[in-house]
């Protein structure tokens, strides 16, 4: 382990006067010119500018780059298109954070100044060397537009904000050639990298092959020379490109995160792929042999709609860092607009982040949880407590007392009788085209109920996210979550589109919980204490800032029971 990164580090240093380094000299922010609108009180606002959710002051953004934390800081890079609204020019933008809610953002980190990237500097990864040493590999763009992988590393160790990157000189580190068969067109997104107990370093690229998704794996002893291994960690058939793959460890024993390196009996992987295709992601949870470097997933882990996905809304791109600090992983998402490009333009901005959430394996071994990390209650205000009430069915309740437009709200729901629950058709088995076709203006049994979010008065205007419970085959019942976005927004240009997803629990032994983060233009769903997990991009004409409103509602013919709390939260400081 020392070799390795004894080696890298003194050639790195060796030609830190000779390498090209990055020569950016202005502010990614400079310079700024929003779209702006005046409101009924000649105040200027944006009214779909988020307010604890990052993204910068103006521009296009998407993937989330190389997150990590280092001497305390945390990073998160991403790809910026510094001259447009619209995909383009892409750079390593930089910010950093001390509590990953409050962003101060960098000059540029990466951006093209290499043959091997003089054509974009597009997503990659972190990874952390023995020594707490930060380097990057991300994929270049050359230019005969082949893509390939590329390395950056800090200037200056003893910068904690890590400000300045070099580049080595002999990228391309790897590369596309007729020996390797690898597609110069689909060859991108490196991993973290992970050590193996033969002190050799491991990472993987995304790629395919026909419409055959690789996970390419590499090998290096010295982080500069890399070697294609003669199979892949992992390929699954009819998925197409695997972008911003994943390859990380799990604990079966609790909730803590482990370092990407770690392995052994108590431990599980993850594998997950953003698929082009689709654009959506799947995972799945599995075993890793590191001595015959492959991946093989648990029997009905997929990489398909029969599989398992972080979010089942606006989520893609996503990546995961192992925070040392507090011993836990973190996951990043992109979420991308939902409204058109003219109205992006109006805006001058398109694309923000999802909330950072800690991630683990549940308790069953067979899926993935998440919950925003604990640091977003550092924005919380005053309480409003909903005590314990029955909605009966038909029935709409104000929550009072909370900014509506920029809240956490943490529900929970109890059904004490099942009769009039619904039979599930064998042929629904679809969650996303059930949820659209039983709305939320579709009266059922035991459904819908939930909330009513960024709604107007009158309910002209409303997101309405919310359960419907089904009686299955066997006398069990199936839990369906939806996220309703087809009232969100009198403008028709918006993409409306309703998600949904089964939430694995039990309603008769276990109570359901909701809980919404909203900000103006977002909302963010976590179903079962972070079973399953919604985000929907939404653009209200009426229920904008004060004139938004947060209601609960059942609309089934059975009564529920509900309990919780609301907070409106404070505006971050996302520079």
């Amino acid at each position: 382990m020392a070799i390795s990164s004894f080696s890298l580090y003194c050639f790195l240093s060796l030609w830190l006067g000779q390498a090209l380094l990055l020569q950016a000299s202005h502010h990614v922010y400079r310079n700024l010119q929003t779209s702006l609108v005046a409101d009924a009180h000649n105040q200027v606002t944006e009214p779909y500018r988020t307010g604890y959710h990052f993204q910068p002051p103006k521009n296009w953004i998407n993937d989330p780059n190389g997150p990590m934390i280092y001497k305390g800081i945390y990073h998160l890079f991403y790809q910026y298109n510094p001259k447009g609204v619209v995909w383009g020019n892409i750079v390593w933008a930089h910010s950093t954070s001390t509590d990953l809610v409050n962003w101060t953002p960098h000059d540029a980190a990466i951006y093209p100044s290499q043959p091997s990237d003089i054509n974009g500097c597009w997503s990659g990864s972190a990874t952390i060397l023995p020594g707490g040493k930060p380097v990057i590999l991300y994929t270049g763009i050359n230019p005969q537009n082949q893509q390939v992988q590329n390395l950056a590393y800090p200037k200056n160790l003893s910068d904690p904000y890590l400000r300045e990157w070099a580049k080595v000189p002999q990228n391309p580190l790897m590369a596309p050639t007729q020996a390797n068969q690898i597609n110069a067109s689909s060859f991108r997104d490196p991993t973290t990298a992970w050590l193996g107990p033969d002190m050799i370093w491991r990472v993987i690229v995304g790629s395919k092959r026909n419409q055959r998704g690789f996970a390419i794996l590499y090998r290096s002893k010295d982080f500069l020379n890399w070697v294609k291994a003669k199979h892949p960690l992992h390929s699954a058939k009819k998925t197409g490109m695997w972008e911003c793959p994943d390859f990380y460890p799990v604990s079966v024993k609790g909730q803590n995160g482990l370092h990407t390196s770690e392995n052994g009996p108590d431990v599980k992987h993850v594998l997950k792929a953003s698929l082009d295709n689709t654009k959506r992601e799947y995972y799945t949870i599995g075993t890793y042999n590191i001595h015959k470097d492959i991946y093989i997933p648990d029997k009905g882990s997929v990489e398909s709609d029969a599989g398992l996905r972080y979010d089942y809304g606006k989520f893609y791109a996503s990546k995961t860092f192992f925070d040392s600090s507090k011993n836990r992983r973190i996951l990043w998402g992109w979420i991308n607009e939902s409204s058109s490009v003219e109205d992006d333009t109006k805006k001058g901005w398109s694309g923000i982040q999802a909330f950072p959430r800690k991630i683990w394996l549940d308790k069953s071994g067979k899926q993935l949880v998440q919950w925003p990390v604990a640091e977003i209650e550092k924005l919380r205000e005053k309480e409003v407590k909903l005590p314990s009430s029955v909605l009966n069915g038909g029935s709409v309740h104000e929550v009072l007392g909370v900014t509506a437009a920029q809240a956490d709200v943490d529900v929970t729901f109890e059904i004490s009788d099942f009769k009039k629950a619904e039979v599930l058709d064998p042929s629904w088995t679809d969650p996303q085209l059930l949820c659209s076709q039983k709305g939320a203006s579709v009266k059922g049994g035991l459904g819908p109920f939930g909330l009513l979010v960024l709604t107007s008065k009158g309910l002209k205007e409303y997101t309405a996210v919310f359960y419907r419970i089904f009686k299955g085959h066997n006398n069990k019942y199936v839990v369906l979550l939806c996220s309703d976005q087809s009232r969100s927004s009198l403008n028709q240009d918006n993409d409306k589109t309703t998600y949904g997803a089964f939430l694995k629990v039990d309603p008769l032994h276990e109570k359901l919980s909701l809980r919404s983060l909203i900000d103006h233009s977002i909302v963010e769903s976590f179903a079962g204490q972070g079973k399953a997990c919604i985000t929907a991009r939404v653009y209200p004409t009426l229920a904008i800032d004060v004139d938004a409103h947060l209601y609960a509602f059942n609309y089934g013919t059975e009564d529920v029971k509900i309990t919780g709390s609301a907070w409106s939260l404070k505006t971050a400081k996302i520079n």
